[in-house]
């Protein structure tokens, strides 16, 4: 008896904004910096256990995730930085894995922009979701949740 995934591709495109009470500088640093990024990746969860957690920040740089929350499916994260502008602009692509099956592919873009009462944030992903393990709902109720992490970070 033999098992068959079936293939299937999914595109799901979505922008998150958020105005932060906070300078371009404060929030840049967030993702720039990798004690500052503990604080909120993963939405600030007490529940999520990272194995491994690494960022190297700049253009050609990759950055790591791997964990699991409770005791769901291990869940692994790759990305590579393509494009940096300092307190403006961050564009990365990366892969994700549950369980060792690759279940998309994305491209980000976090645009900076100061405002009179602190930092418009803007994200934007472009993703493929693959073989039916997400249409790109759950990515953005995801994204959402790790941008109020981040907002909540610097409180």
């Amino acid at each position: 008896m033999s098992t068959t995934t079936e293939r299937s591709q999914t595109h799901h495109t979505f922008v998150v904004e958020r105005d932060v009470a906070h300078p371009v500088e404060r929030v840049w640093q967030a993702f720039a910096d990798l004690d500052a990024k503990r604080r909120w990746w993963g939405g600030g969860s007490d529940d999520l256990d990272l194995s491994e957690l690494t960022d190297d920040f700049r253009v050609g740089g990759h950055g790591t995730d791997a964990g699991r929350f409770g005791d769901g499916p291990e869940h692994r994260f790759h990305s590579t930085y393509t494009d940096i502008v300092e307190h403006q602009r961050i564009v990365y692509t990366y892969d994700m894995w549950i369980d060792g099956a690759h279940i998309s592919t994305s491209i980000t873009t976090i645009a900076l922009e100061p405002t009179d009462a602190g930092t418009r944030l803007t994200f934007t992903e472009q993703g493929v979701h693959l073989d039916g393990f997400d249409d790109g709902t759950m990515r953005e109720h995801g994204t959402r949740e790790l941008l109020d992490a981040l907002v909540a970070s610097l409180d």
